[in-house]
């Protein structure tokens, strides 16, 4: 069965969820499948998974997962000897999703403030008044404000160093009008820099610590909650610095058998999908 697994959730059909198992060893090959359980529940998932030999599952050293609580459940109950790893790459969602969620935030606002401006030019083009062009204004760049915030999804994702000019250029004018935008992407970045950079993890419970104070002692009710929810994980987030173990290829295997399903075009027949898939990576 192997000494390191993941565990993470897939659907195959009409988004029904189901858990899978992976031995990392296998490398996406044949022997890859330790378990494919149909639900989530944790107290299904923990049956289904303690019909394995007790030696077996006492021989597993490591499971990476993610912060789902019904998966630490069924990890510390099925696996007793195990060391529950949290994917970082979870981690840094967290932190990416609260950047483009105050992006998203400032559109919203844009797009309602370019609409008064246009209606606003129909209000005195009615009442006979010389009609004037609606002010809209256009950033350096010749973004204006609305299409700034959409053209900056993509470079908020990204280190800087991978910035393209043009990005480059937007980011500047992005940081320029609003400032908060800025904050929120250098939060991001750290934490991200904290993963790239600790060796060890002694370092990294150290800038861990200073990045959940100082982002405490900011006014982003997001940061905060991502501060309290690694809190609550700590430990197993640390984990991570021991052997940098991810759960890269559980999404890899999920990846993988997602293309086998377009390959046949959906699955109407589920129990013989599954039986491929046994056949196949089991």
């Amino acid at each position: 069965m192997g000494d390191n697994l993941s565990i993470d959730e897939t659907a195959y059909t009409k988004g029904e969820l189901y858990t899978i198992v992976t031995n990392k060893s296998a490398k996406g090959k044949k022997g890859s499948i330790v378990a494919m359980i149909e639900g989530v529940k944790s107290e299904t998932i923990i049956k289904v998974l303690k019909q394995l030999p007790k030696a077996q599952r006492e021989r597993v050293k490591e499971v990476t997962l993610d912060m789902a609580g019904n998966m630490g459940k069924i990890v510390r109950e099925s696996f007793p000897k195990a060391k529950k790893v949290i994917d970082r790459f979870h981690v840094q969602k967290l932190a990416s999703e609260a950047v483009q969620e105050l992006r998203i935030k400032h559109r919203w606002t844009a797009i309602d403030a370019e609409n008064l401006a246009l209606e606003e030019n129909k209000e005195k083009k009615k009442s006979k008044e010389k009609e004037k062009k609606a002010i809209i204004p256009e950033y350096r760049n010749g973004d204006s404000p609305k299409q700034l915030l959409a053209r900056s999804r993509f470079l908020l994702f990204k280190n800087d160093t991978k910035w393209t000019d043009k990005q480059r250029l937007r980011s500047e004018v992005l940081f320029e009008s609003y400032p908060d935008i800025e904050k929120a992407y250098l939060f991001a970045q750290k934490l991200s820099w904290i993963y790239e950079s600790s060796t060890n993890k002694t370092i990294a419970r150290t800038r861990m610590a200073k990045w959940i104070e100082v982002v405490r002692q900011s006014e982003f009710k997001s940061f905060n909650t991502i501060s309290n929810t690694i809190n609550s994980h700590y430990s197993n987030i640390l984990n991570f610095f021991d052997n940098r173990s991810t759960n890269a290829s559980a999404e890899s295997f999920n990846a993988k058998i997602k293309a086998f399903r377009a390959q046949l075009r959906g699955v109407v027949d589920i129990e013989f999908f599954l039986f491929r898939l046994q056949k196949l990576y089991a």
